[in-house]
This record gives structure tokens, sequence and C-alpha cells, in this order.
């Protein structure tokens, strides 16, 4: 849904009400030392996540910065667990076995976040 549709043309709404569903899921990845295996495949793996965000299926994706635990953190929205699971499922990386680990939970998100009032479908 994009925010001008919910208007008619030259109307100015007296407040503005959202209720759009909006199941978040926060996605954990756990890399092993296969770095160089990542990387030869890395411009694969960015296309495949470019083209979910590009769906409107995930808002945000990167790598971890800091010296822990190495891994990456993706917020995707979807109907259920078993749809992010799927998309995990074809992320060049995990289809390659390089993901030894990773996590899907449920994320009830607060807040306003401009990316997803910007990219509501």
């Amino acid at each position: 849904m994009r925010l001008e549709h919910l208007f008619e043309p030259n109307s100015r709404p007296a407040c503005l009400v959202f209720n759009v569903r909006m199941d978040l899921f926060a996605v954990h990845y756990v890399y092993d030392d296969r770095t160089e295996d990542r990387d030869a495949i890395r411009t694969s793996h960015v296309a495949y996540l470019d083209d979910l965000v590009a769906k409107g299926a995930l808002f945000a994706y990167g790598r971890y910065a800091d010296e822990l635990e190495p891994g990456a953190l993706f917020i995707y929205r979807a109907d259920g667990a078993d749809v992010v699971e799927a998309w995990v499922a074809g992320d060049p990386y995990v289809a390659a076995g390089l993901v030894p680990r990773h996590s899907v939970r449920a994320w009830p998100a607060r807040g306003t976040w401009p990316a997803l009032i910007a990219g509501a479908r």
C-alpha cells in the first residue's frame, strides 16, 4: 500500500491512522571462518537480498561490524516464519552451506522507521 492511495485527490485528512498488519522477523546469521568462500559468492548473495528489498520483503540487512561473533542481521516482513525460512534457504550463502547457524524470530517492533513508511506497499 502506498500512502497516497489512502486519500482522495485534493483532500486534506484531519488525522492519519494506520491499520496495516506488519509481521516483522529478525534473522540472525552466524558465520564461521570461511570468509574467502563467502567473498567468492558475495555478489550473488547481495543481489538476492537486494531483490527481496525491491519486493518489500526485506527492510534492512548487514553484517555485524564489531569484534564479537561474526554474522549478520536481517529484518523481514512476512506472513509467517515459514515464509522467512524459505527466503533464508534461497540465500546463496545458506544454499552453499556458508551459514552454519541462523535463527528466525518474530519481532513485534515499535517506533517509526522511515523505510517502513516510504516503502509501504
